[in-house]
């Protein structure tokens, strides 16, 4: 494992039920900065990847490490560690509203600052920044279960970012959005990876693959890894992307999108 590795995972399995493992003899390795998509069909496994590595669930038998450190139940009841991993790595529900519970946007957006020991006047600071960096002042003092969709994802998007993570996962991020608010996504994406953020983003959007990640891993519908190369060599393999159910034997695909025949 490199000094700069951010993720080591080691024959790691994980399943809700005995028998059906969702994960099974995973092994992984993301380095710091790294920009990273995972791409499977449906059920493969890639919103499972997600919630491991951001400390949500814990494998069910293998090694997780977290900087340097083995992430687990036991570790992250430690106070030090918990906090530190929770300042370094932010998650973006693919559901918004999963994520989603003051009364209002400034109230969501101060709750991560607040948690990890940030001064009220801090607070109130890193709140109004974030909300000029993802643009949404505006919606400073609504309630976030009335917004769209789009708006949500950008609240959601700010509560992440306020407490400054190096490591950002997202899982399905472009679900739901218009096309507007998903321009707006990609974009964003762009300049969080050009500022040298460890980005991993779980889709089956091959659209947006090329622009936001320069590394893709590609799971199959068996749960394990069915290749890992740069964005470049896995979307130019048809045969592959037929075999893990990303696009239909009567479509053909090339960069920058899949096109069915009419």
């Amino acid at each position: 494992m490199t000094c700069d590795t951010h993720f080591n995972l080691e024959k790691v399995s994980f399943g809700y039920l005995p028998g059906q493992p969702l994960l099974d003899g995973l092994s992984l390795e993301i380095l710091a900065g790294e920009s990273v998509a995972v791409l499977g069909a449906n059920g493969c496994g890639k919103s499972t990847l997600m919630k491991l590595i951001s400390g949500l669930i814990y494998p069910s038998a293998g090694s997780l490490v977290a900087f340097g450190q083995e992430l687990n139940e036991t570790s992250l009841q430690d106070e030090q560690f918990s906090r530190g991993f929770r300042q370094r790595v932010g998650f973006v529900f693919q559901n918004s509203d999963a994520q989603l519970f003051s009364a209002t946007v400034w109230d969501e957006i101060a709750f991560g600052p607040l948690q990890s020991g940030f001064t009220p006047e801090q607070t109130k600071v890193r709140v109004q920044e974030t909300l000029a960096l993802v643009g949404i002042e505006n919606l400073s003092d609504r309630p976030p279960y009335k917004l769209s969709g789009g708006e949500k994802k950008k609240v959601a998007l700010a509560c992440v970012l306020a407490v400054n993570p190096e490591v950002l996962i997202l899982d399905e991020p472009t679900n739901g959005l218009d096309p507007r608010t998903q321009y707006w996504l990609v974009e964003f994406l762009i300049s969080l990876r050009q500022a040298g953020k460890t980005l991993i983003i779980a889709t089956h959007d091959l659209n947006i693959v090329e622009e936001i990640a320069d590394r893709v891993i590609v799971f199959g519908e068996d749960h394990a890894i069915a290749a890992d190369g740069t964005a470049h060599h896995i979307l130019n393999n048809r045969k592959l992307l037929l075999e893990v159910n990303l696009i239909h034997e009567h479509s053909h695909f090339h960069l920058g999108g899949a096109k069915a025949h009419a």
